[in-house]
């Protein structure tokens, strides 16, 4: 049975301070739970139900620490309408220096605000192998918990930075393309592009800030064909990177 205390900790972990304060954050559902497993991230607590038990009892005998709780009660502490599976604390990870290769694909995302907007994205980032996601400073919090279960696991395989994008990007004119998306860009589909350089998405609304634009070499555009006023910004992320990706 969770004790208040420990549904106290759990749902504080919902606000970024707190997150950030106890360097740690919630993973809920069957999907993301089991990718957690197979991570390098350290577990703090791992709470499942007796169906996930009997369905992972191979993976859980591998020296993890549970509890066993009833389905409810990882409703009450987590986010979700229903969970029927597992609920985990786990500490976050220090990331490595980021570097990018001349030849790497890079995401770099400029105020993204939406949590379920990023997570899809950091899932579209893992589909095409990008393992690099950079983001600005007001962009949605990477462990936010609907960002976390956005990504359906791919958390555990993209490294996500934050930081001064203009700064960054203007560091790395000289070396590599940087491709941004707006309605004045030149069209995809008649362009060669190589599956290389840094390709940057701007706010749902608002589109690339003037002082990001400013370092981009390259603007791009999806082509329209219907009466839509615009795209989804994860929408747009998978096609205008699989255009980069569609000869490698």
């Amino acid at each position: 049975m969770l004790s208040k205390a420990v549904v106290k900790y759990i749902k504080s972990l919902q606000v970024k301070k707190y997150r950030n304060q106890h360097q740690a954050f919630v993973v809920e559902g069957a999907k993301s739970v089991l990718e957690l497993l197979h991570s390098g991230f350290k577990l703090q607590h791992l709470f499942v139900t007796e169906a996930f038990l009997r369905e992972h009892t191979a993976i859980l005998g591998k020296g993890y620490a549970y509890e066993v709780v009833k389905e409810e009660e990882l409703v009450k502490a987590g986010t979700f309408a229903s969970n029927n599976a597992a609920l985990a604390v786990a500490s976050m990870r220090q990331l490595p220096p980021l570097q990018l290769s001349p030849q790497e694909l890079a995401i770099a995302l400029d105020d993204i605000r939406d949590p379920g907007n990023l997570g899809t994205i950091i899932r579209i980032a893992d589909w095409y192998g990008i393992n690099k996601v950079v983001c600005s400073e007001t962009c949605a919090d990477f462990y936010n918990p609907k960002v976390i279960s956005s990504t359906m696991g791919s958390f555990t395989r993209v490294n996500v930075y934050y930081l001064g994008l203009p700064d960054w990007l203007q560091q790395h004119t000289a070396k590599y393309n940087i491709y941004g998306a707006a309605l004045s860009g030149e069209n995809l589909h008649r362009m060669q592009l190589k599956p290389e350089g840094i390709v940057v998405l701007g706010n749902e609304a608002n589109g690339i800030r003037p002082e990001v634009a400013a370092q981009v070499n390259q603007l791009v555009k999806i082509p329209a064909f219907g009466g839509a006023e615009s795209l989804n910004v994860a929408t747009a992320t998978a096609i205008i990177i699989d255009n980069f990706k569609r000869n490698s």
